[in-house]
């Protein structure tokens, strides 16, 4: 249960209300992680300022939910995980890659495959790739630049998903069909 308020745009802090506005109008509604995270602006202005920049990137959505999603997962972020699951049927992923992704696993095309492929990688890794980590990507038709906007879009989706662990927000019906529930982890020794 979190103890961190579910935000309006009447209840947020004043630096906080530009952002939900903006998102309340890209998306027909405010999130409730985004009306966790206006409790700081500091935060959910950091966050908004990233998140516009990923999506103007050279990455299509599909490829961008791909990497949000196999973030979440990686992360273990269950509220990111639907809403990134519900994005990405909208963006006209296919569900069975999707679910892959869910899984732990790959999508099929090998194209979003390499995204996710470096995504966790760059996750599990702490950023420190191997060579042969760009090199696959490369191979798969990226450029060595779209590395780094693939840093971006983890930048943004960590933001989101840690912001998810502390603050534990409620998921909203309408993603109600895509819950889901991480793995227990490992105990840390």
């Amino acid at each position: 249960m979190s103890s961190y308020p579910i935000h309006t745009i009447e209840s947020a802090p004043a630096q906080s209300k530009p952002v939900l506005q903006k998102l309340q109008q890209a998306f027909g509604l405010i999130p409730n992680i985004a009306a966790t995270m206006a409790a700081s602006p500091v935060l959910i202005n950091g966050f908004i300022g990233l998140f516009e920049r990923v999506h103007a990137s050279s990455l299509t959505e599909p490829e961008i939910q791909t990497v949000l999603l196999t973030n979440a997962v990686t992360n273990a972020s269950e509220w990111a995980v639907a809403f990134h699951t519900a994005l990405g049927l909208n963006a006209g992923l296919r569900r069975a890659d999707l679910e892959a992704i869910r899984h732990g696993g790959l999508p099929e095309n090998a194209r979003l495959a390499a995204l996710s492929t470096l995504a966790r990688t760059l996750i599990e890794k702490r950023g420190r790739l191997a060579d042969d980590d760009r090199q696959r990507f490369v191979a798969a038709g990226f450029s060595a630049e779209q590395i780094l906007e693939v840093v971006a879009v983890v930048a943004a989706s960590t933001i989101t998903n840690y912001t998810g662990s502390v603050t534990e927000p409620p998921l909203e019906t309408q993603f109600g069909e895509f819950a889901w529930r991480a793995p227990t982890p490992t105990p840390m020794r």
